[in-house]
This record gives structure tokens, C-alpha cells and sequence, in this order.
């Protein structure tokens, strides 16, 4: 299928995109154009104007500022994943990256791109709610930032208002003797995921857990985090018995649905599988943090 007939404008400029978006409403922003291009080929989005950001070089970077990593939203998803600075202080990122697509498709897709499409199953909009992210967003009315926690409203849809452009995604930095895992089930690698589970864990010197944060994908309309699994292990020394019990928790704060690919229960039981997983994985590397 070929998509409907639309115009086609290519800004050299955040201030001129936004005008653009401004004056067409029925516009919407060209990045990598992984996602936007097969649904207009399918018809599922039929934008009367596409504005091609390519061209504003100024949202392509990567850099560590205030203590932590900002992304312009340009930046396509294989440079953060080569990123040596993200490799070495979040890699997490660098690790869940390598499961979004493919190669070709990690060379033109873009962070922030896949952040406004906020697909549920999607792996960086679970990182920037696990990483407690912040994504600034511009308009004609000026700039404003909104937490990762507030930015993914349900499947597809997001805080962005009419006329406003994701510009930039900063993540904070780890603290120190935290360590991380990340787990997913899909039907095949590179697909979506069924179920993806990340985490953080930070112990003090006497081995008990800190701060714990778990993020889902693919167990909801939106990714999710786990609120009361994360206070089951805060101040507790870790334990397979908690783990497993942080299992049993994690089936009650998610409410997937069942498709053509997996039932709800399925999902569900991946979810704490997958979350023990990764938080093992964390614990480990948080113990060798330590020393």
C-alpha cells in the first residue's frame, strides 16, 4: 500500500519546525521515520503535511550536562547505543538499545522519535521511566520539560500538546554502588516485547538495598513501574525468598492484555520472571560496585 497524498517541508531550525507545526495542524514531525512511514503505508496515519526535522542538525547530540546525559531528540538510536560515555555510566541504556529492531533500523530510527511514539512494548520509553528521565518540549508558547513519570498518558498518546516538538531527553546519572539488569521475551529478537523488565538496585555498605526501581514494557497501555515491588526491597538485605516475592507482587500492579501474540496471563507470569531476572542481574553488579 502507498500512503495518501501529503506535503512535504524540510526546516533547518527548531524556531521555523514549530512555526510550521503552528500553521498546519494537520501536520505531523518527520524524524526516523520507523514508525511514521509504515503507518502512513498502512493508513493509519494520513497527515496532510510532513515536517522533516533532518535538517535541524542542532537536536543531534550527545552529552553529559548537570550531572547528567542529554540526548537531543534527533540523535539517532545507534549512536547513544555506541556512545562510549553511555556505555561506561548508563548502560543500561547501551543494553536495552541492542533490542529495538535491528541494526538498520537503530541507524535511522531516533530517541526521541520513539519516545513521542510511545509504543508500549517499546524499550526506551521504559528506560526513561526507569531512569527517572526529564524530556523538554517546545512550542510557540516557549519551552517546558515534563517527567518521564507524566509524559506517557496511553498506548500511542503522550503528554505533547498541538504545535509542540520533543527537543531534548536528559538522564540523571546512576548513583554509585548501583547496579542494573535488563531482561526480554519476544516472539523473535528484534521484535517487540511480549514482556521486558529493567532495573536499578543500589546497596549500602551493609548490603542492603537502598533504592530499587523496576520498570515493565509490553504489560500495559503504557510502561510502567512497580511501585510496590520497589518497596519490598528497599532497606532489605537481598534474598532469592524476596526475589521470588517481589514476583509474586509485580503480577499485581500490571494489567496486560491478551492478543494474537501472547495471552494476558502469559504476560503476566513473564513479567515477574523476567523482573527476578534482571534484578538479580543488578544485585550482582551492585555487589561488584562495592568491592
Amino acid at each position: 500500500m502507498k500512503p495518501f497524498p501529503f506535503d512535504y517541508i524540510a526546516p533547518t531550525s527548531i524556531a521555523e519546525a514549530v512555526a510550521l507545526l503552528t500553521s498546519e495542524p494537520d501536520a505531523r514531525i518527520l524524524a526516523g521515520g520507523q514508525s511514521l512511514v509504515p503507518m502512513m503505508n498502512l493508513h493509519l496515519a494520513q497527515p496532510a503535511v510532513l515536517v522533516d526535522l533532518n535538517g535541524v542538525t542542532s537536536l543531534n547530540y550527545v552529552a553529559e550536562r548537570a550531572g547528567g546525559l542529554a540526548v537531543g531528540a534527533l540523535t539517532r538510536q545507534r549512536s547513544l547505543e555506541r556512545a562510549p560515555q553511555v556505555r561506561q555510566r548508563w548502560p543500561v541504556l547501551t543494553e536495552a538499545l541492542a533490542y529495538v529492531g535491528h541494526p538498520a533500523i537503530r541507524v535511522r530510527g531516533t530517541i526521541g522519535g520513539s519516545l513521542a511514539h510511545a509504543d508500549p512494548a517499546a524499550e526506551l520509553p521504559m528506560l526513561a521511566l526507569l531512569l527517572d528521565a526529564t524530556l523538554t518540549v517546545q512550542s510557540a508558547q516557549g519551552e517546558r520539560t515534563i517527567a518521564a513519570r507524566d509524559f506517557f498518558i496511553g498506548a500511542l498518546t503522550t503528554a505533547l500538546n498541538p504545535g509542540e516538538i520533543l527537543t531534548e531527553i536528559w538522564f540523571p546519572a546512576l548513583p554509585a554502588q548501583t547496579g542494573w539488569g535488563f531482561q526480554e521475551v519476544a516472539r523473535r529478537f528484534g521484535d517487540f516485547a511480549l514482556a521486558a523488565a529493567a532495573t536499578t538496585l543500589r546497596l549500602d555498605d551493609q548490603n542492603r538495598c537502598s533504592e530499587a526501581r523496576i520498570a515493565l514494557a509490553g504489560v500495559g497501555a503504557t510502561p510502567v513501574r512497580a511501585p510496590r515491588s520497589e518497596a519490598l526491597l528497599h532497606g532489605a538485605a537481598i534474598s532469592t525468598g524476596l526475589l521470588q516475592e517481589v514476583a509474586r507482587t509485580i503480577a499485581t500492579e500490571i494489567e496486560p492484555e491478551s492478543d494474537l501474540h501472547a495471552s494476558a496471563a502469559y504476560r503476566r507470569q513473564a513479567a515477574g520472571v523476567l523482573t527476578v531476572r534482571a534484578l538479580h542481574q543488578a544485585w550482582q553488579r551492585a555487589e561488584q560496585a562495592i568491592g
